[in-house]
């Protein structure tokens, strides 16, 4: 049996150029060897994206007249990796196939009353050797401000407030991909024995991690011409402090935790690749 798969990933601001270039297919390279070019003409949209994710989730911010305080360090987008088997896909065919990646567009957009108009692109990949979906989108909650008004608020970390998120939407997916006629199993998020090696470094996107952790680069914020310090110096050495040694100190720190972040991630996807290779030989051995 066949599992229904779905996987959600959060987003700031400055990662959505990267997963734009790669979904909407704008590289001219791809590091993912399983992506064939010759076949990208079969790949198609549920939801086109007229512009960059960036323009799009500006445009959409001010149409609707989205609320929320969104920050640097602020996740203002998710995106959901929606698939099954390469098995399950041969079996169903071409149309139902389809027709299983748009029952997913609908899940999605009745989820937690979602509503289309903040998904910002929905993009079926046929190119690879298992058909997805690449579906990202703003998470918008419907609530109310202080006065009581009804108002549309970009929280991401009250879309998923609950500890059992994700397994709500596991069990979500599930139920409504059976209730309309796909024959699967409930997929579960702690476990990936039932993907192939390849299918599973795709959905990880493994290769594109490694490629992330080579292009990290330190980069400083601009700092004051210290000769203008001279004639205030009675305060020089707290503003040298201040302007530029702290904001130094913290840029610095940044970007460890987000190259340690990087590398436990890579470190965590290159064991479980490790481990499903021996599988598979065992396997085959026996």
């Amino acid at each position: 049996m066949s599992y229904a798969i779905i996987r959600n990933t959060k987003y700031k601001r400055e990662n959505l150029k990267g997963i734009y270039r790669h979904n909407e297919r704008r590289n001219k390279n791809y590091s993912n060897k399983n992506i064939n070019p010759e076949l990208s003409h079969l790949n198609y949209s549920l939801k086109d994206c007229k512009h960059s994710y960036e323009k799009e989730f500006d445009l959409i911010k001010e149409k609707y007249n989205l609320k929320g305080q969104i920050k640097t360090v602020s996740n203002i987008a998710c995106e959901y990796i929606i698939t099954s088997d390469k098995e399950y896909f041969n079996s169903i065919g071409i149309d139902e196939t389809k027709r299983y990646f748009e029952t997913a567009y609908k899940f999605v957009c009745e989820y937690k009353n979602l509503g289309e108009q903040y998904i910002l692109s929905a993009k079926v990949h046929m190119d690879e050797e298992t058909p997805h979906m690449h579906l990202v989108f703003i998470p918008v909650i419907h609530t109310k401000d202080k006065k009581g008004n009804s108002i549309d608020k970009i929280a991401c970390s009250e879309f998923w407030k609950a500890k059992d998120s994700y397994r709500q939407l596991q069990d979500a997916f599930y139920n409504y991909m059976v209730a309309n006629n796909f024959e699967l199993e409930r997929g579960n998020p702690s476990e990936r024995v039932h993907l192939s090696v390849e299918d599973y470094k795709k959905i990880t996107n493994f290769e594109e991690s490694k490629t992330l952790l080579q292009d990290v680069k330190l980069e400083f914020p601009d700092t004051p011409d210290i000769s203008s310090f001279r004639k205030l110096m009675k305060n020089r050495d707290e503003k040298i402090q201040e302007q530029i040694i702290k904001p130094k100190d913290k840029a610095i720190k940044e970007l460890q935790e987000q190259n340690a972040l990087l590398t436990l991630t890579l470190n965590r996807q290159m064991q479980t690749v490790d481990k499903a290779v021996k599988y598979e030989n065992f396997r085959r051995k026996y």
